[in-house]
């Protein structure tokens, strides 16, 4: 009995290193299967300082499972027309966020966010904007788009962390959203 385990262990082993994809710097990645452990809720917080410093400083910095690792490998081969802005970066600090972006990916990460994300997308090539995303696209669909881009204190569905109140923490649960009442000039009077 004991033999029989030792061979079948032994050949699976290899069929299983085979299976676990790479990460950007070499190592495996996270794979989940029907015997992993449930995914944590929300999704993994952003926890890179180079990575929240560098883009964080212009737009709120979106976690990495939030898009798979081929969209985020476009972004940031797109720095210098990034969404209309040139945000090229040093090659150390590019390399160093391009990593951690690329091994905190959807689908590298046990978040219950990022694989609904990932498991939406359809396949060809991923879209570059989180908002483009099937899983994202269905949760806000019920959200009226023209009043958020009439929102002042919104204007775009990217503005993550202005309605969901916990978004910086990873959570973007629907009992922790608070849409801001958008501003309107006060009426003449009568």
């Amino acid at each position: 009995m004991k033999n029989q385990w030792h061979l079948s262990l032994c050949l699976a082993l290899p069929l299983l290193a085979n299976s676990v994809p790479s990460l950007a710097d070499g190592r495996e990645s996270y794979v989940m299967d029907k015997w992993a452990a449930q995914p944590a809720p929300g999704v993994e917080p952003a926890g890179n300082p180079r990575y929240t410093a560098s883009c964080g400083s212009c737009h709120f910095p979106y976690q990495p499972g939030l898009l798979p690792a081929q969209s985020w490998e476009r972004l940031m081969g797109g720095l210098s027309k990034h969404f209309g802005d040139n945000a090229e970066l040093p090659p150390e600090e590019l390399n160093s966020i391009r990593n951690y972006l690329l091994n905190n990916a959807a689908g590298r990460t046990n978040s219950a966010v990022s694989a609904e994300m990932l498991s939406s997308l359809p396949p060809g090539e991923p879209p570059l904007r989180i908002s483009e995303l099937p899983y994202f696209v269905k949760e806000h669909a019920k959200v009226d788009a023209q009043g958020v881009k009439d929102n002042p204190e919104i204007r775009s569905f990217s503005s993550c962390n202005v309605c969901h109140t916990r978004a910086a923490e990873g959570s973007y649960s629907e009992g922790e959203v608070h849409i801001p009442t958008a501003r309107h000039k006060a009426e003449k009077p009568l």
